[in-house]
């Protein structure tokens, strides 16, 4: 297998609840939740190591002269965005003084400029993300391209956890297919393929319950950056988020710096965005994420625009579950099979009935009900065969414990 160029973390041991940070949990509420950085009032880091490994995450080299220099022009550009646009006098330490590596620390203190440092990383953050993407549109990259790249930076993440002793029990990626991505919009209300996030999707499951909230974790330390998990899109319906911080003696005391309305929200068996094609009794965690990856991965480094930055970003849907839940959800209701159906049910009543008709869905179950005959079972069953196979991606991948 290849490998894809990178400056993420090294992995380290596997870690333990009790051993989790107050960012750890900052990381892990974000993914739960599905909240937004830019409504944050202050960071947690301590120390350089720690600003760091986060710059690494989001794959930033703090040893490369030129990717510090891109810092420093985010910082200029949000500067000059927030002058100009809400003429804000921001104190001159965080306007240019101090390297923009520092802005980290700043906003995570106590002290009458952290305000102002966290405001000016917020348009940082948005002002880098908006370069990723331009460059997605201006370079010729083809979509296969960078899904390979993102799937080899995962799948050599996973490996490494894996040999460093991390409990990941079944592993598995995965590319919507056309067919797939046509059938889940004319399921959905909203038609728009913008709106897809699952295109390019990866599902984790860990050995025990417990290993849940480590793994969310380890994700956040070595590949996930917690300020690209998009909000509104994560769906809890399995961990409780507030149940782990209560019942733990050394994390317990970290719940009042995280904000109310966050810890509030925990695993729900009425969350607003569960799929309305599972089933009653499914449980996952599920969020997506913007997953920078760097350019030289996908184009050649001399033909990378000056002006164009070094990182752009992937769309990418996470799912996690411990080995128990996963295979509860593969019985009875919570079946994929039964997922699809209930899908494509829904899509032929949208196709079929009209709008007036309120009995069109009763009617069109006593058709299907009338395929008795011999030969429309073995049709009907052809079909659906066929349906399973268009899931399966060509360049989709599975590794399990066996």
């Amino acid at each position: 297998m290849a490998n894809i160029r990178t400056v993420r973390p090294r992995v380290g041991r596997p870690l333990k609840i009790d051993s989790l940070s107050l960012a750890d949990l900052e990381a892990i509420r974000l993914m739960l939740h599905g909240g937004s950085v830019i409504e944050w009032y202050q960071l947690d880091f301590h120390d350089h190591a720690e600003v760091d490994r986060f710059l690494r995450i989001n794959e930033y080299d703090p040893d490369s002269v030129e990717e510090m220099a891109r810092l420093e022009e985010l910082r200029s550009d949000a500067v000059a965005y927030l002058n100009r646009v809400f003429h804000f006098s921001l104190p001159a330490d965080v306007a240019y003084q101090v390297p923009a590596r520092d802005l980290f620390l700043i906003a995570s203190r106590e002290g009458k400029h952290r305000r102002a440092a966290c405001i000016v990383l917020k348009v940082m953050h948005i002002v880098n993300h908006l370069a990723g993407r331009e460059a997605m549109v201006r370079l010729p990259i083809a979509d296969g391209d960078v899904f390979r790249a993102t799937e080899l930076k995962v799948i050599q993440l996973v490996e490494e956890l894996r040999a460093a002793g991390h409990p990941i029990t079944e592993f598995e990626w995965s590319r919507k297919q056309r067919d797939s991505l046509i059938t889940k919009l004319l399921a959905k209300r909203s038609t728009l393929a913008a709106k897809i996030y699952d295109k390019l999707r990866f599902r984790l499951i860990v050995s025990e319950y417990d290993d849940l909230m480590p793994m969310l974790a380890a994700l956040a330390r070595q590949l996930i950056p917690f300020n690209y998990v998009i909000p509104g899109e994560s769906v809890n319906h399995l961990f409780s988020f507030e149940r782990a911080l209560t019942s733990s003696a050394l994390l317990a005391p970290l719940e009042p710096a995280l904000p109310r309305e966050d810890i509030e929200t925990d695993v729900s068996d009425s969350n607003p965005h569960i799929n309305p094609f599972s089933g009653p009794d499914y449980r996952i965690i599920n969020f997506v994420t913007d997953l920078p990856l760097r350019l030289e991965s996908l184009v050649p480094e001399q033909e990378i625009p000056a002006d164009c930055g070094h990182v752009v970003f992937v769309l990418a849907e996470f799912q996690i579950a411990d080995k128990q839940t996963a295979l509860d959800n593969e019985r009875g209701e919570s079946s994929h099979e039964r997922y699809k159906q209930r899908q494509h049910a829904k899509v032929r009543t949208r196709l079929l009935c009209h709008p007036d008709n309120p009995g069109c869905e009763e009617e069109l179950v006593g058709i299907e009900m009338e395929l008795t005959d011999e030969f429309a079972v073995d049709k009907v069953a052809e079909a659906l065969r066929v349906i399973d196979d268009m899931e399966v991606a060509p360049d989709s991948g599975t590794e399990g414990d066996g």
